[in-house]
Formats: C-alpha cells, structure tokens, sequence
C-alpha cells in the first residue's frame, strides 16, 4: 500500500491528466432533510438509525449486512446496536432509500447488483429482509450497479452506475413499483457535447418539474483497488464529467451540464422559491451550484473550494440544512466535515471545520438540525488501508456553531464491518 502522501500526489497529478484530457465522450444520499420530497418526514427525534454495512472479510460472519441502532435519548440501549440482519455474502452494501410510505427500505450491492428490500414498518426496531431483486441486471436491459433508491409516488428509481457490456460508466435510471416489480429503464444520455451517460445520484424537484443526474464512474472502477487505479492513467479518464436536467413529467433530458472531476450527492434546496441545487467534484474538490437564473434557463456554476482542490481532500457527502442555510460537506481522504453558510448560494463561506477521523464518508442530519451522523467507509477497494482503516459510527450534537459528541460504535469490535449509508426510522410513523 502506498503512503497516504504518495497517494495524494498520484491522484493530483492524475486529476491533472485526466482534467487536460477534457474527455467529453466519456463519461455515499444521506439524510431526513435530503430524502425524497413525496415522502414524509421524522421532523422530531428519530429513534433508530438503520447502516447498510459492507461485509469485511475476517469481521463477524463476513457478509453485508443491515445494523439498527437506538438512538432514542431515554432508551437503555441509547448509542447501541441493537439489531442486525446479514443477506449473506458481500455485494459491495452501498446505498439505498425508503419508500414514499417509509414502510420499506432498499438497499443494493454495487458488485452483484442485488437489491435486498427490507420491511421497517411493522417493527422498526427489528426491520425484516421481505424480499431479495436478483434479476436487476436482466430486467433492466443491462445496467449494472444499483446506486441506492429515491422515493417517487407508489415507485423508486434507482440511478445505476455501470453496464454488462463494458462495465463502463455508461448507465441508466430504472423505475420499480414499491412491490419490487420492474417498470422502465431510461439510458443516460450519450450524444451531444458534454453527454457522457454517465450516473450516479438522482433528485427531483416536483414544483419546477425537473429532475437532476449526476455521474461517477464504471463497475470497472469502483471495484478496482484504489492504489492501483491511481496509478492507471486511462482508469483515470473514466470518470463523470456532466449532470444532466430532465424533464421529470416526460422522463427526457432537457439540458446536460459539463462538470468536471465527477460530480456526486445532489441536494435540491427546501424553500418555496429556491430554484437551485448544490452537488460536490470529488476529483476537483469544488461545490457547484445548478440554478434557475432570471430568464428561467437553468445554469451550473463553480460557486466555492472545498478544503485546498491541490490537496485532493475527495469531498464525498454532503447534506443541506432544512432552511437551505448550511450545507455540511464530508471529505473522505482528510476525514473532515467543513461547515459552509450558504444562505447566499452564489457565494458559500465555510464557517466550520473538524476531523471526524482518518477517513470519513457519510453524513445524515435530523430534520431540526440539532442532530449528525457519521460513517466511514467508501467502497471496500477504496477504504483506507492498516491502522487508517477505522469504521465506525459517531454521533454528534450541533448548536449550529461547533459538534459535542454523543457516543461512537467501532464498526470492527463490534463484527459488524464497514459502515455505509444511513436512513432514520421512528415508531410514531406507523402508529394512529
């Protein structure tokens, strides 16, 4: 394994070449505040938080599995792992999302493309694996990687990451009913400047009827030792360089946006009159901002650094306060959260900064704001190696200007693995 300096100048110079290269052929969702608009919402205390965890060989039963946490200030088990349900075998546990009635949770594997759809409802403490998609890649028409699921009315769609043919980057969004039974693919498109069909995150914006792609990378990549990758100059140029804005009505792109350096998590602003979204550049290190300007066009822009870009920090996830006025940024290499007031979107000023560990990933905010999430692991390949290799789950407090810390789980003592995404779950939900 290379030193984590070593790495960090490899993947700069490499950003480098592949940024030149102007490939223009070619091509970890977080949270209550940026869950799906058609779904409701736990805007008090949540009381568990449920952790898709990827299986780590040597650690427990070695297999993906689903971790339930109490959260519930008052409970005797506040701050512990107080359920798990193991799919069997490792699928590369990812991302996932709720339904629009939050009765199910879906959560897929980024190797196998297995979807695995568990039932939160009938006892939230204990969510039950009801039903395991393994037909994904045929039923869709090839797209390979299912990258979480977004609440639509009585359906998900699910941005896919790669293709059968290649294991490229090119992809596609595939609609499921809540039951599980397929409905359509819709191909990213590929033609036309800065098209690169490409995904990766997906996010709707009801009122202005559009819907907003962004894009990553290829199975091809993502399962590929990070080192290694780093050091292969043409695995560097397969990566996303455009979002895309849709019709979201008619299922058809309206207008693709060239943003270098792989653009990742999409959150759309809360406010009536808020026309714009913000999203991250991993390989670039910036935050961008998708608007709808005076005329009614919808533009993209640069609108801030996150840490020093030279640096590569690898801004991975990010999550948008409830009045659209913060926005917490988690950047992977450095394992830092940086606090950004974006109350005036066109200029962001970082008001914030703390070192979460020595790798950081995912993180989920309560809807009032007072409460954030922390998880750390990317991809299985990509996580860092040795003593850098921490996973856990860390709580915290926010008074809207510095974290307290509220209790951690270490992910390997406790055999569970490398924890990924988060989604939170309440009884009041299902009761009345």
């Amino acid at each position: 394994m290379k030193p984590i300096k070593k790495w960090l100048g490899r993947l700069a110079a490499l950003v480098a070449v592949a940024l030149a290269a102007q490939v223009s052929g070619q091509g970890a969702l977080a949270d209550e505040t940026c869950q799906s608009p058609y779904m409701a919402k736990i805007t008090g205390q949540e009381d568990y938080v449920y952790v898709w965890t990827l299986g780590a060989e040597g650690i427990g039963d070695a297999s993906d599995k689903l971790v339930t946490v109490d959260v519930r200030p008052d409970s005797p088990t506040y701050g512990k792992v107080v359920h798990s349900t193991s799919v069997g075998g490792r699928h590369e546990a990812h991302h996932g999302g709720l339904t629009d009635d939050r009765r199910h949770l879906w959560v897929s594997g980024l190797d196998t493309s297995m979807i695995f759809i568990f039932d939160v409802a009938t006892d939230p403490g204990k969510p039950k694996l009801v039903r395991t998609v393994d037909d994904f890649v045929k039923a869709s028409g090839g797209v390979v990687g299912p990258h979480g699921a977004y609440a639509l009315p009585g359906r998900v769609i699910i941005a896919g990451l790669s293709n059968d043919k290649d294991h490229g980057g090119r992809t596609a969004l595939v609609e499921y009913t809540n039951e599980g039974d397929y409905v359509a693919t819709h191909w990213m498109p590929n033609v036309g400047e800065h098209a690169d069909g490409y995904g990766y995150d997906v996010r709707i914006l009801p009122r202005k009827n559009v819907m907003l792609t962004s894009s990553f990378t290829g199975w091809s990549n993502y399962m590929m030792d990070f080192g290694q990758m780093l050091q292969d100059e043409e695995a560097m140029k397969r990566f996303g360089q455009s979002m895309v804005l849709w019709d979201f009505h008619a299922r058809k792109p309206k207008k693709v946006f060239h943003v270098p350096g792989a653009p990742l998590e999409i959150r759309w602003a809360w406010g009536p009159t808020h026309n714009y979204a913000f999203t991250t550049t991993a390989l670039t290190s910036q935050m961008w901002l998708i608007y709808e300007d005076e005329n009614e066009e919808w533009q993209a822009k640069a609108v801030a650094d996150i840490g020093n870009p030279a640096d590569i920090p690898l801004p991975v996830d990010i999550s948008l306060s409830a009045d659209d006025s913060t926005l917490f940024v988690n950047s992977f290499l450095d394992g830092t959260l940086r606090v950004f007031d974006v109350s005036d979107p066109h200029n962001p000023k970082q008001t914030y900064e703390q070192v979460i560990g020595k790798q950081v990933n995912m993180v989920s905010q309560s809807w009032d704001g007072k409460r954030l999430y922390f998880t750390t692991s990317l991809l299985a390949n990509w996580d860092k190696k040795g003593e850098d290799n921490e996973q856990f789950l860390k709580a915290f407090d926010w008074d809207g200007k510095e974290m307290t810390p509220r209790f951690a789980i270490d992910f390997y003592e406790e055999g569970l693995g490398r924890p990924h995404i988060m989604r939170f779950g309440a009884k009041s939900l299902y009761s009345g």
